[in-house]
């Protein structure tokens, strides 16, 4: 299928994309190299894109941008979608996503980008959540349901994009049989808000009797979200911490203010919450895709994978301690050291959050079964860590 690779109204390049691989096996023409993909800006040669990196890397970015293999519980949901794999997902709807405004025009097609976006127009979803979520679902049977942003979803829980009074709302369940996720996700949101962070707000829901976490997309049809992973294809890799001061230089050399003390505030929750799992694809910032200005940091958001007791005695909570900084595996001991200045936290704002997570978690007892023992151990952890910050800052 020839067709034309659009940024929102902007044609970016033209190719012939096989819809059986989802591959794109030629470019005819690269139109706008500027509002191409980010990940595409390190691998582009001019007049020199067919046999390079180039076409290789925007169909693997094509290809990454539906669900992984690794989601939870993939092969239940492929049997419920009716499809063999995720990729068969990507064409349905042009490839439109809920994190950028990058779509598929077939060529000579007068589809215009504001009869199709997900921003502006509503999609179904009823059945890929229950597909995505339930217990007992059954096979989809509306072609409409799969020309979703449902398509584009990336990470390991099982999730679904919904439509509550025209906001776009992500749901996302636990890992496996834990639940624990969208409590974390919630307890992430109230230090943040506590302590003056920019993040993405999530709240507690239900689904069915399942307990998911809920937030709003933090990007509009005038912005995307660019990963740190993206980012750093286009910087000089150290593979140490000069990779950080780095990704820092090139925020700051793109008119970010505050850069290093919002990336900070990043890994001070990490700290918190013992975050295991902040990985470069989910932080970044936000870009305008009109202007290609950067306009700012990325809201912190997913943090589900905190708090991860590995076994607890009668005595003793036993942890890893263990969390991810850029390319290495760092103790959080060490990784907070990357904070210029923790004394402008102002750590009691964070008094009576240990009971008011003890709460949280109590309330949803019945649908979780924690016992009181669990509930105890997991604050037991979190104030912890508000000591021990609290420790550093007096230091």
């Amino acid at each position: 299928m020839k067709c034309i690779l659009m940024n929102k109204n902007v044609e970016v390049l033209i190719a012939e994309y096989n819809e059986t691989s989802k591959f794109f096996d030629y470019i005819y023409e690269v139109k706008d190299i500027n509002y191409a993909p980010y990940i595409l800006k390190s691998f582009y040669v001019e007049n020199d894109f067919n046999d390079t990196p180039f076409r290789t890397n925007l169909s693997e970015w094509f290809k990454g941008r539906g669900i992984p293999s690794w989601r939870d519980k993939l092969d239940l949901l492929l049997h419920r979608l009716n499809i063999t794999a995720p990729y068969e997902l990507l064409d349905k709807a042009f490839g439109l996503s809920l994190s950028d405004q990058y779509w598929l025009k077939p060529y000579n097609s007068n589809i215009s980008y504001d009869e199709i976006n997900f921003f502006d127009n509503d999609f179904d979803y009823a059945e890929f959540m229950e597909a995505s979520l339930s217990i007992n679902s059954k096979t989809i049977t509306k072609e409409t349901s799969l020309k979703t942003p449902n398509n584009t979803t990336d990470g390991m829980l099982k999730k679904a994009w919904i439509i509550e009074n025209g906001i776009r709302y992500l749901l996302k369940g636990g890992y496996k049989n834990e639940t624990l996720q969208p409590f974390n996700e919630v307890l992430a949101s109230e230090i943040c808000k506590r302590l003056g962070f920019n993040y993405v707000e999530y709240t507690i829901d239900t689904y069915k009797d399942i307990v998911v976490s809920k937030c709003p997309c933090f990007i509009n049809k005038d912005t995307e979200f660019i990963t740190c992973y993206q980012i750093k294809n286009d910087m000089k890799r150290y593979d140490s911490i000069k990779d950080y001061e780095e990704y820092i230089k090139k925020l700051e050399d793109n008119g970010i203010e505050n850069a290093r003390e919002k990336v900070e505030n990043m890994y001070i929750l990490d700290f918190l919450i013992m975050n295991e799992d902040r990985h470069l694809n989910n932080f970044g910032i936000i870009r305008d895709v009109n202007t290609l200005k950067w306009l700012d940091v990325a809201p912190i958001f997913d943090n589900g994978q905190s708090l991860n007791i590995e076994y607890y005695d009668d005595e003793e909570v036993h942890i890893s301690g263990i969390g991810r900084f850029f390319y290495e595996i760092k103790p959080f001991d060490e990784s907070i050291k990357v904070v210029k200045n923790l004394k402008r936290i102002d750590i009691s704002k964070l008094d009576g959050i240990v009971e008011w997570f003890d709460d949280l978690l109590h309330k949803y007892q019945h649908l979780t079964g924690y016992s009181d023992t669990r509930i105890q151990r997991l604050c037991v952890l979190l104030n912890r860590q508000i000591n021990k910050l609290k420790e550093l800052i007096n230091e």
